[in-house]
């Protein structure tokens, strides 16, 4: 029998780049452990982000990779995943669990950053992570209607100091809508919405989440430096269109979060191109490239490029975004891409924090 090369199988698992990762999985730190025996190998290996739906693949793609070694008469890969707690800004207390919070924020209003929020947060979920959202919105709440959470809805209390967040499709929602007439205006100065904010975010009592989606309100004033410097945010999520004036406003929100300490994980465009349902022409209407152009500028990832879509804004509207609607669409297959690689940047900042332990054994 051929003696199995343990560099050969390791340079066959090296094979597979993980796109989201950028790099092979062992010099990710994902390979658990490693066996030989007689012509059979086995190995466990660890995705630092959800990624539910692509594990069977990448399973797949490993044990074809590792059979094709001289001598190798079995592989038996098992590739699953676990999200760590990424290192957050400052000193800032950790909050009791919930393992990372991501910003989604925009310099201006209308550029479908709500929308962004929840389709992200459905997408994470969908690959199986518990994920909460925040509507860090006090003026204008919306993810309460975009979730399809029925109106007059109120959270549960819990020992007279913890609100229990309502579910909608599996995620973990709260808003200010829960707690007020959806008819009456938010008339507050900086300091009752900047305090309302802390308390939604601390005194729900969110249930053991991988990921906790802000929907941030446009701008960089009260919400947004409150958050900065009061909860612990693992990352933010910038959101423009490719109008100049929507980038003008992106700056400034990059700028703000550079400041204050927070990494941004990426740019996501929206309203990039709109396609004629009736002969197909594809025209820019609010420009071309800007998205690409901004995260050229700041060194960050453009996470993805969304059409302008009539789809997106119906199903929003109806309570039941894209990602749930219609989840095998070409538009619910960029929202799912987009939350992996939002999810391996964060996997990326925790696992500088680890060390990794491989367990290699010749039986």
């Amino acid at each position: 029998m051929t003696s199995i090369d343990r560099a050969a199988v390791e340079q066959a698992l090296t094979r597979y780049q993980d796109p989201y990762l950028k790099t092979d999985l062992l010099s990710a730190g994902c390979l658990k452990s490693l066996q030989i025996n007689d012509g059979r190998v086995s190995a466990e290996l660890q995705l630092g982000y959800a990624a539910g739906n692509i594990i069977n693949g990448i399973e797949q793609m490993l044990t074809v990779a590792v059979e094709d070694v001289p001598g190798v008469e079995s592989a038996d890969i098992k590739v699953s995943w676990a999200v760590q707690a990424a290192p957050t800004q400052g000193t800032v207390a950790s909050l009791a669990n919930v393992k990372n919070i991501i910003a989604v924020s925009s310099g201006k209003g209308g550029v479908g950053k709500s929308t962004t929020s929840v389709n992200l947060a459905l997408a994470l979920a969908a690959e199986g992570a518990r994920v909460g959202v925040l509507d860090a919105d006090i003026y204008g709440p919306s993810m309460g209607l975009m979730l399809g959470v029925p109106s007059g809805t109120k959270p549960q209390v819990r020992d007279e100091k913890w609100f229990v967040p309502p579910q909608a499709h599996g995620v973990q929602v709260m808003t200010m809508a829960f707690l007020a007439d959806d008819k009456t205006p938010m008339a507050w100065r900086g300091p009752m919405v900047s305090g309302a904010l802390l308390q939604l975010l601390t005194q729900t009592a969110w249930d053991d989440l991988d990921y906790l989606v802000v929907d941030m309100p446009p701008g960089t004033g009260d919400i947004q430096l409150t958050l900065a410097q009061k909860a612990p945010v693992t990352g933010s999520v910038i959101v423009t269109t490719p109008q100049d004036i929507a980038l003008l406003d992106a700056r400034k929100g990059i700028e703000m979060f550079h400041k204050v300490n927070i990494p941004v994980l990426g740019v996501v465009e929206n309203m990039a191109v709109h396609i004629c349902s009736n002969c197909g022409h594809a025209e820019h209407l609010f420009g071309e490239g800007g998205g690409v152009r901004l995260a050229e500028e700041y060194g960050v990832e453009l996470l993805g490029s969304m059409p302008l879509s009539m789809m997106i804004r119906e199903q929003a509207d109806g309570g039941k975004p894209t990602v749930i609607a219609e989840p095998e669409t070409q538009i619910s297959l960029l929202y799912q891409d987009m939350a992996r690689h939002i999810a391996a940047r964060i996997a990326a900042r925790a696992s500088q924090s680890v060390v990794p332990q491989i367990h290699i054994s010749d039986d």
